[in-house]
């Protein structure tokens, strides 16, 4: 987490004393809402003709200031509340100029997001520093929304003074690429997105059984053979614009190969390195604890097989080359008994007292170092330690190379896992994952002949109901962890969109508005300066940003009709006595 230094804080109590929180009430509306913002007077002023931004050059900043200052001039955001404020005549605001304490941080895990924004009264210019260039990426995302007006009368709030940095450094969306493929214009838009709410890291989930849709140089035919066709692939060119444009956007791109479950596509170049390749994932008959998937799609690597690791090791080599992000995440989800017990070497390993936990730790001691040697931390799913029935030691997975990233059990997973002194992101399926609620994809499923269609109360859907934006939004990710030093182990969370039931088609609609709540709540949480819950107070300000992030050309989904924008108050649930409700 990140704090204020004391004697900001100091200052924040003296200034909130004097001046409130921006409110719903306000003209200007802000999201993820700044940790402090002080608006005392309510004056406006408006934009020179000429306005521009001022800042270091710098590789990254430079395209991010161009990116903005065009914003500014053509966005030409008209608030769908009006509100009556005075605008100061005499002068116009001519320019922003941005200050940077140290340009040579890299976007890293860790680094300070923290930028202050102010516009004094009778001043043309307005000023905004930051510790980082990131954080002054996300000073300039805050300056953006405070504009509005059509060209050339835009406006600005003036004697605005905001200090803001974020909870959380990990602030994440992962997109599932392998179920379904997604164009780079598609993932770039998201970055895009993810950039306006302040969202910094984007999981690309890239491979899986379905698909491995990522050019390798060292490995070319496991995508040659392994996406669903050469134009449903990312080319190590795909990659490197993607990542660039990460970077111009403060967004960290992090790649994730999942191994060793999860592998089917991995078969159709190394079928001798994959177990119940093609398989049938349920077979007629069996148990649920005798399948050899948890969902179509088979295949597992083969920690036997010395084959096995020449090509892990390829593909990690590549990847890490790939991408400059210090996180690699190695997968270790739903490892199944059951796809690994069809392999006759396996059989004969078991049959002589070895285990499938055994299994598991010798592939992770055999790539783990491999991917530390790349200068990489490695990221793993909590199955890992936490599987009832394969998993490995902590003494298996050295605490200063691995963060495990939790997605069952909600708070209690990640209990267990700062309690085992390991690093986490939160991505808990009960509150985060945005695929869910939409039903079952399998066919042939006799339950929905069933009058009221089937599907039982989930619908089908093994992770329903739909997790909406307020359940987002209200999810405390460090939810029962009393001691600090267990809380600081929370590095932030993740959304995660898998694509079972995603495309393209509805990409935007699946993440935003949503995936905007849970940025607001990592960013600047999910509580006033009471402490009190604000999911009610937030409802009109993230309704107002979902209209804005529409014009700005992403296909955010409603939350409310319009007409509840329009009479504020009139869709609020009503309050009744006891005695009323009998």
């Amino acid at each position: 987490m990140f704090t204020f230094p004391k004697l900001h804080l100091l200052l924040i109590f003296f200034i909130s004393l004097l001046s409130p929180f921006l409110s719903t009430a306000s003209p200007i509306n802000l999201w993820p809402k700044p940790r402090f913002l002080s608006w005392p007077q309510h004056k406006a002023i408006t934009l020179s003709p000429d306005f521009t931004i001022i800042s270091p050059q710098h590789q990254h900043l430079t395209v991010s200031v161009t990116r903005y200052n065009n914003l500014i001039h053509s966005e030409n955001y008209s608030p769908l509340i009006t509100s009556s404020i005075k605008l100061m005549k005499g002068y116009t605001l001519s320019k922003l100029v941005v200050t940077i304490t140290d340009l040579s941080l890299p976007l890293h895990h860790g680094v300070n997001e923290s930028y202050t924004l102010s516009i004094p009264i009778k001043s043309s210019s307005a000023h905004l520093s930051a510790h980082s260039v990131w954080g002054a990426m996300h000073g300039l995302e805050t300056f953006s929304q405070m504009i509005w007006g059509k060209a050339p009368e835009l406006c600005a709030p003036v004697g605005i003074y905001i200090q803001d940095s974020p909870l959380f450094g990990h602030r994440g969306v992962l997109l599932d690429t392998s179920r379904n493929y997604y164009g780079v214009e598609d993932i770039t838009r998201t970055i895009k997105a993810m950039s306006a709410n302040k969202l910094n890291v984007f999981h690309w989930h890239i491979t899986d059984s379905h698909s491995f849709p990522l050019v390798l140089p060292s490995e070319p035919s496991l995508a040659a053979k392994g996406s669903y066709g050469p134009d449903m692939v990312y080319t190590p060119e795909d990659v490197s614009m993607i990542v660039q444009f990460g970077l111009e956007h403060g967004v960290r791109v992090l790649p994730e190969i999942d191994t060793p479950g999860h592998t089917g596509s991995w078969g159709e170049a190394y079928p001798d390195i994959v177990t119940c390749g093609n398989m049938f994932w349920w077979p007629a008959g069996k148990s649920w604890d005798e399948r050899l998937a948890s969902e179509p799609g088979t295949g597992q690597l083969n920690p036997l097989n010395p084959k096995t690791y020449e090509v892990v090791k390829n593909v990690i080599q590549d990847v890490a080359k790939l991408f400059p992000e210090p996180f690699f995440h190695g997968g270790g989800d739903e490892v199944i008994p059951g796809c690994w017990k069809t392999d006759p070497a396996i059989t004969s390993f078991l049959s002589s007292g070895g285990t499938l936990s055994q299994l598991l730790e010798k592939y992770i001691n055999s790539t783990l170092p491999y991917i530390v040697s790349q200068n990489r931390t490695a990221v793993y799913w909590e199955d890992v330690l936490l599987d009832a029935q394969i998993k490995v030691e902590s003494s298996v997975l050295p605490k200063e190379h691995t963060i495990l990233q939790t997605w069952n059990n909600g708070p209690v997973n990640t209990k267990r896992i700062v309690a085992a002194g390991y690093r986490v992101i939160v991505s808990s399926s009960e509150y985060y994952y945005l695929d869910c609620g939409h039903g079952g994809f399998l066919g042939n499923d006799s339950q929905y002949d069933q009058q009221g269609g089937g599907g039982g109360s989930d619908g089908g859907s093994w992770c329903a109901p739909f997790k909406t934006w307020q359940t987002i939004y209200n999810y405390d990710i460090t939810d029962g962890l009393v001691d600090e030093e267990e809380r600081k182990l929370v590095l932030g969370g993740e959304v995660a969109l898998w694509s079972e039931q995603a495309d393209p088609t509805v990409l935007d609609s699946r993440l935003w508005p949503r995936a905007s709540a849970f940025a607001e709540s990592l960013w600047s949480g999910n509580r006033d300066e009471r402490g009190v819950k604000r999911c009610g107070e937030a409802l009109d300000r993230l309704n107002r940003w979902r209209y804005r992030m529409v014009k700005r050309g992403i296909g955010a989904e409603p939350i409310q009709p319009l007409w509840c924008l329009r009479n504020p108050g009139m869709c609020n649930a009503a309050v009744h006595s006891a005695s009323e409700d009998l």
